[in-house]
Parts: C-alpha cells; structure tokens; sequence
C-alpha cells in the first residue's frame, strides 16, 4: 500500500494541521472569542448571544475539544 499524504510530512505539521482545523470555522472562532470576552464557557450564553442553535454550538465545542 502507498504512502498516506501525511505520512510525508512532519509529526509537528500534522499535529499543527490538526489544531488549525479545529478552529477553521467561523462558528468557532466567534465561540472562542466569546469564552476569552466572558471567561466562562455556558453554552446556554453562547446561544443567546451568538444566534447560533445550542445543539451546533454543542457540535462546535466537541470539535474544539
């Protein structure tokens, strides 16, 4: 079997792809930026101050995690 795609690359660039997806969506950086702003995270203040549904910031915190 070939190599994977990220088989050629660094342990350190795939780790740091890694944690680059994980906040490569604008629901998540507006998560983010909320939590640093209050310094909590209670994802019912998230749904009102973000409009977004609880169960997708629930989906966004698992990815954040």
């Amino acid at each position: 079997m070939g190599l994977t795609k990220s088989e050629i690359f660094t342990a350190e660039q795939n780790h740091l792809s890694t944690l680059l997806k994980a906040i490569a969506h604008p629901a998540r950086i507006a998560i983010l930026q909320r939590i640093i702003i209050s310094n909590t995270c209670i994802c019912g203040d998230l749904v009102g101050e973000l409009g977004l549904a609880q169960a997708t910031i629930f989906q966004h915190l698992k990815e954040l995690n």
